[in-house]
């Protein structure tokens, strides 16, 4: 932090948290809160989710000293450690520098780290890291160069809705390094980026017209022109993948740069997102136990609602609004249709789709890229029956919860996204 609170008035702020935690004050965390986390994390599912971790440690014996980590700008990163009687559970405190907190995580030891998977093979590529961007808002990347004298395609990689780092990493779990490795393992260039809301999280705080278009667009281009202009990477054959809310925006991103030579989008939502909102909120406080409580429901509602509401404007306050995005950028989501963008687009498409994923549906948003782009004779639709929504295979009805065991993407997901990029010429 360059200015507002202290490192050590972070630690103090992580400290208060685990007190409360530990004394059941919840409600007194979730004052703490910034308005994106307190859009989807209410006092029940705090309380829920403190009790079923420390359920697994028994008893808390001890409570560490705060360990800082201020690798993002703007935020101070502060993991607490915790010992009970049977293992160990560290929380992790993300304090902007107005001393609110953005992210609270409760990670168990048993969490275990990313691992290389299976079907990737480092000795095939190299990587480095690059800068995209200009001014302020410059962010790091990482380009994935596969070995040998060939000329490969190349593939810029979007990650899904919030402030994800290049690997989109949730947990132990790295869904885009898991693509960028298997994709550059099979002869594909591949190039990923920190987005600006993670690496810049104070500026998009302090800045109420900033949008998804925003958070993607202008280094999703410069990515591309970046690996058009590699050795080795044909010009000719560089790809746009998104994953989620990257998905949807992909067509915009080959809109705003023609030389894109086609698609590909992972779990893209068609849906309108406050309507999907209260869809998942409504999913997730079905669930035994449930990850919302009705209040939580009930919130997100009455927020989709303003969303809907022909008053919404850029001034309307964000605490307001699902998520706790700005006016304008919900302006900007309502206002873009992915489908007609992509239909409007002379460009070959694969639109890859989980068959276990609950936030975006078979039934709800691959059923909207089917209907918009039937008539196109380019366009490839794919479902993967046993995936969630980060391509991850299972059984039963996907939560939450299912994100945090350490795991890899399918690796027939894989294979389908390399050969389909491979074969177009």
């Amino acid at each position: 932090m360059t200015q507002g609170v202290s490192i050590a008035e972070s630690h103090r702020i992580a400290r208060a948290v685990v007190q409360m935690a530990q004394v059941g004050h919840f409600g007194g965390i979730v004052e703490l809160f910034g308005p994106p986390l307190a859009a989807v994390v209410s006092v029940k599912a705090l309380k829920d989710a403190w009790a079923a971790e420390t359920a697994k440690i028994g008893g808390i014996s001890f409570v560490g000293e705060p360990a800082s980590d201020p690798t993002t700008a703007g935020l101070v990163r502060v993991s607490v450690p915790l010992t009970g009687e049977r293992g160990t559970l560290t929380v992790v405190v993300s304090v902007d520098d107005k001393g609110v907190v953005q992210g609270l995580r409760l990670d168990p030891a048993a969490r275990g780290s990313w691992t290389t998977p299976p079907y990737a093979a480092p000795t095939r590529f190299e990587e480095h890291d690059v800068a995209l961007g200009t001014g302020a808002l410059v962010v790091q990347g990482t380009l994935s160069m596969p070995r040998g004298p060939a000329t490969v395609p190349g593939v810029v990689l979007l990650s899904g809705g919030g402030p994800f780092d290049r690997d989109e990493t949730a947990g132990s779990n790295k869904p885009l390094k898991d693509l960028a490795w298997g994709l550059a393992s099979r002869d594909i260039a591949v190039a990923r980026f920190d987005k600006v809301s993670h690496t810049h999280a104070d500026y998009v705080a302090r800045t109420p017209e900033f949008t998804m278009t925003d958070d993607y667009v202008p280094h999703a281009v410069a990515a591309v022109r970046l690996l058009q202009a590699a050795p080795r990477v044909d010009p000719d054959r560089v790809f746009v993948l998104g994953h989620s809310m990257g998905g949807k925006v992909a067509p915009r991103v080959a809109q705003a740069e023609p030389s894109v030579a086609g698609l590909v989008i992972m779990a893209g939502d068609t849906q309108p997102m406050h309507h999907a909102a209260v869809r998942v909120a409504r999913y997730l406080a079905a669930l035994d136990p449930p990850f919302i409580d009705a209040a939580g429901v009930e919130m997100i509602t009455r927020q989709a609602a303003r969303v809907e509401s022909p008053d919404l404007s850029s001034s309307t306050a964000a605490n307001e609004l699902p998520f706790g995005f700005s006016g304008a950028y919900w302006l900007d989501v309502r206002g873009y249709d992915p489908v007609a963008t992509a239909a409007s687009l002379d460009k070959p498409m694969l639109i890859v789709q989980g068959g276990r994923d609950y936030q975006v549906t078979v039934d709800g948003d691959l059923a909207g890229w089917r209907a918009g782009l039937a008539h196109r004779r380019d366009v490839t639709l794919r479902v993967y029956s046993a995936d969630d929504h980060l391509f991850f295979p299972g059984s039963g009805p996907s939560a939450p919860a299912d994100y945090e065991a350490p795991q890899h993407v399918d690796p027939d997901v894989i294979e389908d996204i390399a050969a389909w990029i491979k074969s177009r010429v």
